[in-house]
């Protein structure tokens, strides 16, 4: 009775396809949050009778065959790339990337890590860091008597002063972009690991190379739409009512195999 492994196959595909959507639920509002789904494939098959078989009566050949499914299993859970929509916060230090690409931070081990979370704060040492206090490369420090900053869409920082006319640059944001950008490996806090399936990071000014531009003062917000994550989430729950029928039908059979007298 194989329909037993198979609807638990079922079953298990569909209990990480709720949990892809759970998740996206609980990310409504992250910033920069990219949607997730989770994808399938059938299972190994049985071959009972392989097609292109000789008949051994006749010397026909079997032009289908007999391939019996063993099942589903998860083979992705891919990111929709659709960026977000832009909400104003007229933060001085919040950013929005508009278009492709990725802020760089460095991590506490040293290593390098991109993220869209654009949410960003300054240090007691004032330099720009992110809200886990992970310096964004390249480090720009903001001076204390510094009245205010301004980033344009190309990255570039100036300070003002009280007893200055024009400002003063301090730096300038890079953005990181990839070949393969759903090959980057989630690690939270909005963080993002490349890995050799997303290839080397790209890093180049904002606006060249096919890279987004930064926009000051605004936030990306997250891509989950609701209702989409909702209707889903009924699929997902149907389809585990149907599993979990066909185990309740698969044991009624072998019941009725016992009480064969």
């Amino acid at each position: 009775m194989r329909a037993l492994q198979i609807a638990a196959t079922g079953m298990s595909a569909q209990q990480t396809r709720v949990e892809v959507i759970s998740n996206n639920l609980a990310n409504m509002s992250t910033t920069g949050y990219n949607a997730r789904r989770a994808e399938f494939a059938d299972l190994h098959y049985q071959q009972a009778t392989r097609p292109g078989t000789v008949n051994a009566a006749d010397g026909t050949v079997v032009p289908a065959g007999v391939q019996l499914g063993l099942g589903v299993r998860p083979t992705a859970v891919s990111v929709n790339l659709q960026q977000g929509s832009l909400t104003q916060s007229g933060g001085d230090l919040d950013l929005a990337i508009e278009g492709e690409g990725y802020l760089e931070v460095t991590l506490p081990s040293g290593i390098s890590a991109y993220t869209r979370d654009g949410g960003l704060k300054r240090s007691p040492d004032g330099l720009i860091v992110t809200s886990d206090g992970y310096p964004v490369v390249p480090e720009i420090a903001i001076p204390e008597d510094a009245r205010s900053i301004s980033i344009n869409a190309g990255g570039e920082v100036h300070a003002y002063f009280d007893d200055r006319v024009e400002p003063e640059l301090l730096g300038q944001f890079t953005l990181a972009g990839f070949a393969n950008q759903k090959g980057l490996e989630a690690i939270g806090s909005n963080l993002f690991l490349e890995t050799a399936a997303s290839g080397n990071a790209q890093v180049v000014d904002p606006g060249q190379e096919g890279i987004g531009t930064l926009r000051q003062g605004y936030l990306e917000e997250s891509s989950v739409d609701a209702v989409r994550e909702i209707t889903e989430l009924i699929k997902a729950q149907r389809g585990y009512e149907l599993n979990a029928k066909v185990i309740t039908a698969a044991d009624q059979m072998l019941g009725a195999t016992t009480q064969v007298r």
